[in-house]
């Protein structure tokens, strides 16, 4: 449906709902709530003539900030498709109240709370539009960034720490994305919020997971609860947090769990690489050769860990010169039914890995369940780099460490069960950027290069700087703007406090200590969370305390001086404003702007020589521009580049493959994607094996 049309029924449904209730008002029982219901449907039409003739704007310009015509995709694009979602959802519960406002069993506090939350996420997404309308019209033309000292970059940040963030998270949780992941999404809000709830007491990681199960009732039958404590959480509490909360997929339960429903492969072994200065042939003249040191940045050389998966055992995989690589309780040779021992030959195909996580979070163990899938798919190894984390190892630690394991891949591929014929590198988020900056390396040592980066969602610019999809921060539940400035600044190491290495929560003794805490406290979390089912006022009443107010906020530990807002919106024009108000503390070093660390910002003649490049982004991804100016930067210099957008799906879509067939399409265009590196024939979708076994 055009946007006029949408914006004109939006006009057209109001009316009638206005119209239904005014008819009701002398019959109705609840005169309150009529009028209340009524205010909302005028704020709701008077956002909604505001905002259509902006993005009847954006509409008409923004095809020239996409890659080319055949690849439709900016921030600009983004914002318009997130505010034509709210929009719908509104229609469709307004177009309900309009056909059953006067029956018997219409559930007026329900109905209103949803219309309410809609209408403030519009309120939100209307400020966001005028906040774009100032890129717009700052930016240079076809630039997504604002790289100006101050200029937005500044003033979005001290919009952010004042503005009302917690409808996001709470009734309109995830509207923007595919309806297949909604539930998923608010399984993550809540175990999050219930996480962060119990995290400063005296528990490991899994206790803390477990008593956060029975304190999580409340956060599911109370929406605007969970959405308030989620602002909280992702704005005051520091980096250890994240880094544990991530790293729950990590401990041995969770991970079990989901190797159930994972492709079986033969071969799935930790492997430590000694810190050995290693020999190269030259590039450019295979008679000469090239050294290359093991990794040394801020504590000297170390190892470096990988993990080798392979669907199929092959040449060398069970050698004796790898094994002994291998941790000392042996590597994972699982050889179920219907494998053969037998040894396959070399693969001429070698893939390696790089995982996302932000920079200071997650391993391998993470993303081994699509690595299984690809592996089987491709019939290749796959070797994945488990670098060490920021803040402990910032830039450039995990470049250096990553780099020697390309390098040493490269000079005993044989034991990798490949020949290295191609070599291919992947990597999502953060191992996008490291997909790159190890390319670059690579050219700048001179040592051979890959033949091809498939690079998902990749984060190519480590700065503040303002985007119209960064601009999505304020919204996203999976990367808020906060926790994208914390990883920042954890890898540019602008931060020189640490924290404490996470601890190992896989144990038996761990375990041992979280079930004596967890029984302690099964009473209280029990109890807590029966109580919340059986007197939701009451915990309505606890959240009304932290609903969006101007006034100022109550709260001594989670407040500050509100900051200067943006002037640019028009008169009788406030977004709303939050009570949890925070000083977010703004990235600034020079290294964020090291083309190593932001490759965005790299010189042509570091560029250059690439191999060619194929990124997978999401039309719903804060890091979208990320992807959409550097597939630009890389076409302007003629080099090999393609850019692919998938359409509803957040941030971090390969970890959800299987969870929904939109996740499993976008994996699967990045199959697609390596087997070009690979030059290898696409499979015919009726001879492809399943990714389940």
């Amino acid at each position: 449906m055009d946007h006029k049309d949408v914006f004109a029924a939006l006009q057209m449904v109001c009316s009638d709902v206005i119209l239904a209730l005014n008819g009701s008002r002398s019959n109705s029982s609840n005169a309150d709530a009529t009028d209340r219901l009524l205010g909302v449907m005028r704020q709701i039409q008077e956002h909604g003539r505001a905002v259509e003739p902006l993005i009847t704007g954006f509409t008409a310009v923004y095809h020239h900030f996409d890659l080319d015509a055949q690849t439709p995709g900016n921030g600009y694009r983004t914002l318009v498709k997130v505010v034509h979602s709210c929009v719908t959802n509104i229609l469709q519960k307004a177009r309900y109240i309009a056909s059953n406002y006067s029956g018997a069993f219409f559930r007026m506090d329900h109905n209103m709370a949803e219309i309410e939350a809609y209408c403030s996420a519009l309120c939100q997404l209307r400020a966001l539009l005028y906040l774009a309308q100032i890129l717009l019209n700052d930016n240079a033309h076809g630039q997504l960034y604002s790289q100006e000292q101050g200029g937005l970059s500044e003033r979005f940040v001290e919009e952010y720490t004042s503005m009302h963030k917690a409808c996001f998270y709470g009734r309109c949780l995830g509207f923007q994305f595919s309806p297949s992941l909604r539930p998923f999404l608010q399984t993550v809000v809540i175990s999050m919020v219930s996480f962060g709830e119990n995290y400063k007491k005296q528990q490991t990681g899994l206790g803390i997971a477990a008593l956060s199960f029975f304190t999580s009732g409340k956060y599911v039958v109370d929406p605007e609860l969970r959405g308030t404590e989620f602002e909280r959480i992702t704005q005051n509490l520091d980096m250890q947090f994240w880094k544990t909360f991530w790293n729950l997929t990590e401990t041995g339960l969770l991970s079990s769990l989901t190797r159930i429903a994972s492709t079986v492969v033969q071969v799935n072994v930790i492997l430590t690489i000694p810190a050995v200065c290693l020999s190269l042939p030259l590039a450019s003249d295979p008679s000469l050769s090239v050294s290359v040191n093991p990794p040394v940045a801020h504590w000297g050389p170390g190892p470096v860990k990988v993990r080798l998966i392979s669907h199929t055992l092959r040449q060398g995989q069970d050698s004796a010169e790898l094994l002994a690589l291998s941790r000392p309780e042996g590597p994972q040779l699982s050889l179920p039914g219907g494998f053969s021992r037998q040894t396959a030959p070399l693969s001429p195909g070698l893939l390696i890995h790089f995982h996302g996580g932000g920079f200071v979070a997650q391993t391998s163990k993470s993303h081994e369940n699509y690595l299984k899938s690809w592996s089987k798919d491709l019939n290749v190894p796959i070797l994945s780099v488990d670098y060490s984390l920021a803040p402990e190892a910032p830039f450039p630690r995990a470049l250096e460490e990553c780099f020697y394991a390309y390098c040493w891949a490269l000079k005993n591929c044989h034991l990798l069960g490949s020949t290295a014929e191609r070599v291919g590198l992947v990597g999502d988020s953060a191992g996008g950027n490291l997909c790159i900056t190890v390319s670059m390396r690579a050219m700048s040592l001179g040592v051979r290069v890959p033949d091809g980066i498939v690079a998902a969602y990749p984060a190519t610019l480590l700065t503040t700087d303002a985007s119209p999809s960064r601009l999505l921060t304020l919204i996203d539940p999976l990367l808020p703007l906060s926790v994208l400035y914390k990883c920042i600044d954890a890898y540019a190491g602008s931060s020189c406090q640490s924290v404490q290495p996470a601890q190992q929560i896989d144990t038996l003794a761990a375990l041992g200590q979280d079930t004596v805490k967890l029984l302690t406290n099964f009473t209280q979390g029990a109890t807590n969370w029966f109580q919340n089912l059986l007197e939701p006022k009451a915990a309505a009443a606890s959240s009304s305390s932290t609903i969006p107010s101007n006034g100022p906020s109550p709260s001594k530990s989670h407040s500050v001086e509100k900051p200067q807002e943006v002037q640019e919106y028009p008169e009788n024009f406030e977004p709303l404003r939050s009570r949890c108000l925070v000083d977010i503390h703004t990235p600034c070093t020079p290294i964020m702007k090291n083309p190593f660390v932001s490759p965005l910002l790299a010189p042509d003649s570091l560029l250059k020589g690439l191999p060619p490049v194929h990124i997978v982004a999401s039309a719903l991804d804060a890091l979208l521009d990320d992807s959409v100016m550097f597939a630009k930067k890389l076409r302007n210099i003629n080099q090999p580049v393609t850019l692919t957008v998938v359409e509803d799906l957040p941030h971090g879509f390969l970890s959800l493959f299987q969870l929904s067939k939109e996740t499993q399409e976008a994996s699967d265009i990045c199959v697609k994607r390596i087997r070009e590196v690979f030059q290898l024939e696409e499979q015919p979708a009726d001879q492809r094996q399943p990714g389940l076994s």
